[in-house]
């Protein structure tokens, strides 16, 4: 077998008597560990370059979905997505902030990067569980209690909201201690449980205190609710009720256990 060469016995050489790292990994090997390196640099450089320099990757369109009563000219408005920036630096959270400030009746947007070129909207209205009158028009509440609209024509099938607080006696402590936006959450949670086919049926929701809260219904009957607690138990008792006795015209389900009708 033929001696080692003169080269190998001074490549050998120097590993032995070069620093340590050198000594256990080798010249060839550290090249190969630099060429890596630069290489690495080199593709972290142009996939920078690709999300923000180029222009392959930036915004072009602003798509826009799930919107009722709202417009897709208005949620982009409010949008105000950079068109023409770079789709990567879009800041989606400050996009759907935006939407939710200025358009009340979003409930929830969602802000989505489609790539190559496109923002993706989709947006989840509020919906009136109830109505407040105003000077002519009517307010719109969802089912949170906020007060989200407000709009010249009463939306069908929306029960009216009423607080006709009294000023004396338990209903006056009553609305000391409940302050009116309390009230009216509470007439949320009991439009909430109503059955379908008694909401259906509903014009009109009356809150007189927080443990008084009544019901219209088309054709003057009425229900007494009571408070909004209990409310699955009293809205099984009325269906019941209303099963058992059609033609009456009061409803009192205030004691579920102990529910009364009468009138016709």
């Amino acid at each position: 077998m033929a001696g080692t060469t003169t080269a190998e016995r001074g490549e050998r050489q120097q590993e032995s008597s070069g620093p340590p790292v050198v000594r256990r990994l080798g010249t060839r090997r550290l090249r190969v560990i630099a060429a890596a390196a630069l290489a690495l640099v080199l593709v972290s450089a142009g996939v920078l370059w690709l999300l923000y320099g180029s222009s392959w990757l930036r915004v072009e369109r602003v798509t826009v979905s799930g919107t009722v009563l709202l417009t897709e000219a208005q949620v982009r408005e409010a949008a105000d997505v950079p068109v023409g920036e770079p789709l990567v630096s879009v800041d989606t959270d400050a996009v759907a902030s935006r939407l939710r400030e200025k358009l009340l009746r979003i409930d929830s947007v969602d802000v989505v990067r489609s790539w190559p070129h496109d923002i993706r909207l989709k947006v989840t209205e509020r919906k009136a569980v109830l109505l407040v009158r105003k000077a002519g028009t009517f307010v719109e509440v969802d089912d949170g209690g906020v007060r989200f609209a407000t709009v010249s024509q009463a939306p069908k099938g929306v029960p009216l909201l009423e607080l006709r607080p009294a000023r004396s006696g338990s209903a006056a402590a009553s609305l000391r201690r409940f302050d009116a936006a309390r009230l009216v959450r509470e007439a949320v949670r009991v439009a909430g449980d109503l059955p379908p086919a008694v909401a259906r049926q509903t014009e009109r929701v009356t809150v007189r205190s927080y443990d008084d809260i009544a019901l219209e219904l088309s054709g003057g009957r009425t229900v007494a609710w009571g408070s909004s607690e209990q409310g699955g138990a009293k809205s099984r008792t009325l269906t019941a009720l209303m099963k058992a006795t059609p033609g009456a015209g009061r409803f009192d389900v205030s004691a579920p256990t102990a529910p009364a009708s009468s009138g016709s």
